[in-house]
């Protein structure tokens, strides 16, 4: 089973950018976006379902901003969207798939580098998903959680970590908060296969930042520790150039 998971930046751009031509060739059976910032009303959806994708969308009320997607060869036996909080539901931040013997969620964490507010919803976000998701692993014990967490876990995820460490998405407590949720039965599967590696899968649109590789790796695909036996490879394509991220695949037994 092969998962991708891709903030693609805006769906209509990135399938301007040849979105489709990668997932094609990728093959994927199971594909989470996040940030559509489109309806599916507003881009062709048979161009996804041409490629042998059962597609679910879970877009935010606000026009053009943030929206999760998952695509699956396999039909689900069911599908969630949202997690039960108004406002993150609203916000379209997370959409879930049961299949057979695993349930795959694509999630998309606030960004808090706006400003205070922001940032406060975003540690606010991060103490109910700790829970939501330690909860859910009592019904659900196979689970992947596919998304763009928006935090750089220790020093070898980001290019200049000491120039970093005030900023939102490295910050103490951020990168604290992501390592007990490591630490509580969810594993980064990225950095379980490959320890030493540091590959960025996000970069700044500024100052030419992918072109000299100044980036953060702070997408994850984890699975639950029941899981981890199954995890065969786990990579980061740099090569894909859709958005100002880039895709992480997983594949499991």
């Amino acid at each position: 089973m092969k998962i991708v998971s891709y903030n693609i930046n805006g769906i209509r751009a990135a399938i301007n950018k040849g979105l489709l031509d990668y997932l094609k060739n990728e093959n994927a059976d199971v594909v989470c976006f996040q940030e559509l910032k489109a309806n599916p009303e507003q881009f062709n959806v048979a161009d996804f379902e041409a490629l042998g994708y059962h597609c679910h969308w879970f877009p935010a009320e606000k026009k053009g901003y943030s929206g999760v997607g998952l695509l699956s060869k396999t039909k689900p036996n069911a599908v969630v969207q949202g997690c039960g909080h108004p406002l993150y539901d609203s916000e379209g931040r997370m959409l879930r798939a049961d299949f057979d013997d695993i349930s795959v969620i694509s999630a998309y964490f606030p960004s808090g580098t706006t400003g205070d507010v922001r940032q406060d919803i975003k540690y606010e976000f991060l103490d109910f998903v700790y829970d939501y998701i330690k909860n859910l692993r009592k019904e659900i014990p196979n689970l992947v959680l596919c998304g763009d967490y928006n935090i750089a876990n220790n020093d070898i995820d980001i290019h200049n970590p000491k120039g970093n460490k005030n900023n939102s998405g490295f910050l103490p407590e951020e990168r604290e908060w992501l390592t007990k949720f490591f630490e509580s039965g969810m594993v980064d599967t990225f950095r379980h296969v490959n320890p030493d590696t540091q590959k960025y899968s996000w970069w700044s649109f500024r100052a030419n930042a992918r072109a000299n590789n100044k980036g953060w790796r702070i997408d994850y695909n984890a699975v639950s520790e029941p899981l981890l036996p199954r995890v065969k490879d786990a990579y980061i394509d740099n090569e894909a150039v859709h958005s100002d991220h880039c895709p992480i695949g997983l594949l499991l037994d």
